[in-house]
């Protein structure tokens, strides 16, 4: 008996403007989390980063952004997601060597 071999799942990131505001959206199946592109708040991206390592250990899974403009937001938002999904791959790959990750029957 073979363990099943977990597919990486693909979420959409996209930018929302509040009014003088624009946030990195990262939606999650039923939830989605909230950078700040506006404001510098190295707390809540940790707290973003760490939650994220929570939806890591029940599998891999990417963001494909979504937004097509040619805006300096949507530059840095293209690559946040680039380093973002290496890193989620990265850390990923840390909790199944350390068996971290929640295990289905």
């Amino acid at each position: 008996m073979g363990k099943e071999v977990k597919y990486m799942e693909i979420h959409k990131a996209e930018i929302v403007t509040r009014v003088d505001d624009k946030f990195l959206v990262l939606n999650l199946d039923e939830d989605s989390l909230e950078i700040s592109l506006t404001a510098d708040d190295p707390k809540k991206v940790k707290s973003v980063f760490n939650e994220l390592v929570k939806y890591l250990k029940n599998g891999p899974f990417n963001f494909e952004f979504q937004d097509e403009g040619n805006d300096l937001y949507v530059h840095i938002s293209k690559e946040y997601i680039t380093q973002l999904n290496q890193e989620l791959t990265s850390v990923y790959d840390e909790l199944k060597h350390y068996n971290l990750l929640n295990e289905e029957e």
